[in-house]
């Protein structure tokens, strides 16, 4: 039995257009000349806060499963438990409590996160006019957070016992503000447009 040949087809979609389309256009824009100055989508961390769910510094077992079960469909992988590394008593932490869910994507399976992302889950997102271009630090990492699950069309909601929101984090290699953005926008962020 031969093994399956791993063409340019089982590429994700969203890598080819930026290596054939976005990076390109992107280096003539800002007049980068070396390919390895090139700013490029590093990882996409998602990652769900399930402190307000403790009780008693304890995690409820149906919220454990949901998000667990949630974050596992969505990014094709197991999510992993992120404790509190401080105690805040404003809000009601103690030091070693469950404190998130996370998950970080590289490679394939971040772009085909990233695609499913644009293309399906933003624009069902309710009363969506576009997302916040403010939202890029200084080495231009891009941050936006979902209210709640439904938006992913691989969700039954029929099944969930509870609705949760999650935050995802597009990481940068060599880039800045302007250039996060126009490499995202170039793949097909909505972001909101300024009026002129």
């Amino acid at each position: 039995m031969v093994a399956p040949s791993t063409t340019s087809s089982t590429r994700p979609r969203l890598a080819e257009l930026y290596n054939e389309t976005v990076a390109p256009k992107t280096a003539e824009h800002f007049g980068l000349r070396n390919m390895h100055q090139w700013p490029r989508p590093a990882k996409v961390v998602v990652n769900c806060g399930i402190g307000r769910f403790l009780e008693n510094q304890k995690l409820k077992p149906e919220v454990r499963d949901t998000v667990i079960a949630t974050l596992t469909t969505i990014t094709g992988q197991r999510p992993v438990l992120v404790m509190a590394k401080k105690s805040v008593s404003n809000f009601k932490v103690r030091e070693g409590a469950p404190s998130a869910y996370m998950v970080t994507l590289r490679r394939d399976r971040m772009w085909h996160f990233l695609d499913r992302l644009i293309n399906l889950a933003i624009p069902r997102i309710r009363d969506f006019r576009g997302l916040k271009d403010t939202s890029f630090d200084r080495q231009g990492n891009y941050s936006m957070g979902l209210v709640e699950q439904a938006v992913w069309a691989e969700i039954n909601m029929s099944t969930v016992t509870f609705t949760h929101g999650m935050n995802i984090n597009v990481v940068f290699e060599n880039s800045n503000r302007e250039m996060s953005k126009f490499v995202l926008s170039e793949l097909g962020m909505p972001f909101v447009r300024k009026e002129q």
